[in-house]
């Protein structure tokens, strides 16, 4: 299992990385599209599975974004 660490984030700060994730995984969403269309299957797991790890990220600090 990974070590954990803590970090102090202002809201704000929390919301820029939350945005940049999303991007991030946008990136990686159409990366493995376009292997796929490519037939490269190798290239479509490694994206899928960055793809779903950041989302999973994502998930976790979306909740702790206040409203």
């Amino acid at each position: 299992m990974a070590e954990t660490v803590s970090i102090k984030l202002t809201q704000d700060e929390l919301e820029i990385l939350v945005d940049a994730l999303e991007a991030d995984m946008e990136g990686y969403v159409e990366a493995a599209k376009e292997a796929r269309g490519n037939t490269r299957r190798d290239e479509v797991a490694t994206y899928t599975e960055a793809a779903t790890r950041i989302q999973g990220l994502l998930t976790r600090l979306q909740d702790l974004i206040e409203d």
